[in-house]
Order: structure tokens, then sequence, then C-alpha cells
């Protein structure tokens, strides 16, 4: 029984590539299934700008004529160059229960890898710090969100029995919104609004919230500079994640901490859980998708925490106090009942931090895994 690599080229196995977890996970209740559109959107050459600064191959794993795992292959050069790692990412992975075609896959990594001087593989991984990241580890019995990917338990397996070992672990979890006394975040909000001479914004349309979206990003690549695996996003970067993403998010849920001369000191973005209304959707947006996601953003009862950034000269100043405040606030207007963190590097002790106060549960854990070649 042979194991046949194909690189996806065509629009067809681009298709083939985005839909194959659909039929792999179909039994799994936990899986969220993307957006196949917004999945072929992102492996768009043409209009995601990754790819000028990434090589990039999409790996189709054949068995007997069957489609059977898939993964991408990436160089990112501003990784190589910037942080001076050898590194071929591997993303978007998914396989049967077969450690010979996961063999398969990652030898034709480690090719694509070699063939451009790296000395090392790592994933799953996408192509930049906002995309997803890791296999889980911990938590199969719990439901993904939209911004993670479910993996099945013999992922890690296979990994292990395949010489990889975890090189980065990342935590995740919840906890719930009627157990948080907001009272003393009210009380410190205002001290350190009144002795930074700072204030928080408030949007109702998403284009008030636009003309400050830069200055986030900005903001962001000096708030995670010094973990060791952050790629600073570009500037062409910022525009198509401000076109993908800001506008899908409520403005509502997005705040920014300002200084008197209008300097972004911090910000948030929360965004609604939309994880019951993409499996009502299966991957499409029409006939009834659209409408499951809209009910969603307008009336989900389940808040993600996607980002937050605080510069590093305010990081302990209390500005997180402002942050909580202002969500609070929105949540409660909201009837939130449930409060989800996303994926947060076991090393970043600041973002724990963050939680000590709210009874927060790791739900979940995940991993990347490397192999040095």
């Amino acid at each position: 029984m042979m194991i046949q690599i194909k690189e996806a080229k065509t629009k067809a196995e681009m298709k083939a590539f985005v839909t194959f977890p659909f039929e792999l996970f179909k039994n799994s209740p936990n899986w969220i299934p993307p957006l196949i559109s917004d999945e072929l959107n992102t492996f768009n050459r043409a209009e995601n700008p990754a790819f000028k600064t990434s090589d990039v191959q999409f790996l189709l794993a054949y068995k007997d004529g069957k489609l059977v795992g898939k993964t991408a292959a990436i160089v990112n050069w501003d990784e190589v160059n910037v942080l001076k790692k050898n590194k071929t990412r591997f993303g978007w992975f998914d396989v049967i229960d077969d450690i010979d075609v996961t063999k398969a896959l990652l030898d034709a990594v480690i090719a694509f890898g070699k063939e451009k001087g790296m000395d090392h593989i790592e994933g799953p991984m996408g192509f930049s710090n906002l995309d997803k990241v890791g296999a889980l580890t911990e938590g199969f019995d719990k439901m993904g969100n939209m911004i993670t990917w479910y993996s099945m338990p013999y992922y890690k397996e296979h990994f292990l029995k395949l010489g990889l070992q975890i090189e980065k672990t990342y935590i995740e979890g919840d906890f719930s919104f009627s157990n948080i006394d907001p009272t003393p975040y009210r009380r410190a909000s205002q001290l350190i609004k009144k002795r930074f001479k700072l204030r928080s914004t408030s949007f109702k349309k998403t284009s008030e919230v636009m003309p400050y979206v830069d200055k986030m990003f900005d903001l962001f690549n000096s708030s995670y500079a010094k973990l060791q695996s952050f790629v600073p996003i570009n500037e062409e970067q910022k525009a198509y994640f401000k076109k993908k993403y800001i506008s899908f998010i409520n403005p509502e849920y997005i705040k920014f901490v300002l200084d008197e001369n209008d300097k972004m000191v911090a910000f948030s973005i929360l965004m609604p859980g939309f994880a019951q209304a993409l499996k009502k959707a299966n991957g499409k947006l029409f006939p009834f998708g659209f409408y499951h996601m809209l009910q969603a953003k307008k009336h989900s009862k389940e808040v993600v925490f996607y980002l937050i950034g605080v510069l590093p000269e305010y990081q302990k100043k209390g500005v997180t106090a402002i942050i909580f405040d202002e969500a609070h606030a929105i949540c409660e207007a909201k009837g939130i009942t449930k409060c989800v963190r996303t994926p947060e590097l076991e090393e970043n002790e600041a973002v724990h931090n963050l939680w000590k106060n709210f009874d927060a549960k790791v739900t979940k854990k995940r991993s990347t895994f490397i192999k040095h070649i």
C-alpha cells in the first residue's frame, strides 16, 4: 500500500486540502469547522501578503488513491532573517491514524526545508503569530473555537514516535462571568486613569475603529517583542488583517487605552463565541451559515479574549485594570455568561497573571513539536 505525497496547486486540489478535515472530523462533536471560503482566501497567493515573505508548499497525502492527510510546509523568511532561526514551519496538519502517513508528510516537509537551507522543522503553526498554532495535547473532550485547531490524540503520539519533541506549550482556559467581582477593577481603573492621564475608547461603528488599527498593530509588535518566537507584523500584513478581521468583530468589543497625547498604551479585542454557529454553518456561509454567524455576533453569551496588548513601559502600572473594567461593562450589557482564554504561551507569565483573580481554569493544552534535520 503505497503512500503518495502530492503538492496541491490547482483549485480542485486546494479545495481538497481545505475540505479534508470535514471528512476526518465528521463524527467529532468538539471539532469546529472553518469557513471554506475563508480558508481558501487565506491560501490565495494573490491576496495573502504572507506569501510575499514566505515560501509555501501545500502537501496532500494519498494512500491507495484516497486522500488520507495534508499539511503546509512554510519557510517564513522574516522569521529566518529577523530571529535567525532556520526553521521550516508545518501547519494545517491533519491525518488519519496511520503513522506512515504522518512520516511521509513530515519527510516531505523536511525535504522542502533542506532545499531552502533550513535546519529544523516545527509545527503545527501557521504563517505568522496571528495564525492558529499547536496540536492539542490535553482537553480533547472540550469544544474548540474559531481561532484554534482541533487535533486527534494520536497526532502527539505520531510526532513523538517519529522523533519530534515538544518545543512550545500553550494553555487555554475559561471562567464564569458570574464569578467576577468588578469592584476592585473599577476603583483601580479610575486611579490609574487619573495617575497616568489615560482614557479609554468606546465604539459603535467599525468605521470609528479603523483609524486606530495600525497603531494597535504597532503596539502588538511592541508588547510581544520579548517572546522568543515572535515575528513582527509588517505593513502589508497590517492592511490584510485589518480587512480580514476587524470588520468581523463587534466594534463595542474593541477597546483602546490612550494617554494625554492620544498615544495608544494598551488594547484589548474580544470576540463573540462563534463555535456553535460554525458548527451549524458546517463550512458554508450560504444559504444559512451567514444567518447563524450574524446571530452569534449579536446574541452569543460567550466571549473570547482574542488579543490583549500593553506597552512594555506600562505593563506593571495597573493598566490592565482599565481593560478589565471596560470588558466587564460591555460583557454585563451583553449578558455574557462565559469567558474564554485563547492559547497563551506557557512562558508568558505577564498574560497568565491577568487571570489570577478570575478563578480561571486551564481546560486545554497544545504544543508545537520540533525536529532537527
